[in-house]
């Protein structure tokens, strides 16, 4: 049974103000994400982000959050700062 991935407004919002090919890599991992969990690179965070999970591609991260059936994308953005508010 594959997962379904949903995208929130603000990290939809950021992946559409990435270039092209950073755009491209972004949305392929969340493509990826519809096999969570088998999906590689992913990392759970800690901390105040504790139940989170991030994946990287270059210098941008893709965190997002799993419930039963469901992913979250809820960030998505350049690693300088991503962690930080």
């Amino acid at each position: 049974m594959a997962t379904r991935v949903e995208i929130t407004a603000e990290a939809l919002e950021a992946a559409e103000q990435l270039n092209e090919p950073v755009y491209s890599r972004v949305m392929g991992i969340v493509a990826r994400l519809e096999n969570w969990p088998d999906v590689s690179g992913a990392k759970p965070l800690r901390h105040g982000l504790a139940g989170d999970y991030r994946i990287r591609t270059g210098d941008y991260r893709v965190q997002f959050r799993v419930e039963g059936d469901t992913v979250t994308v809820e960030r998505i953005g350049h690693r300088d700062g991503f962690y930080g508010d």
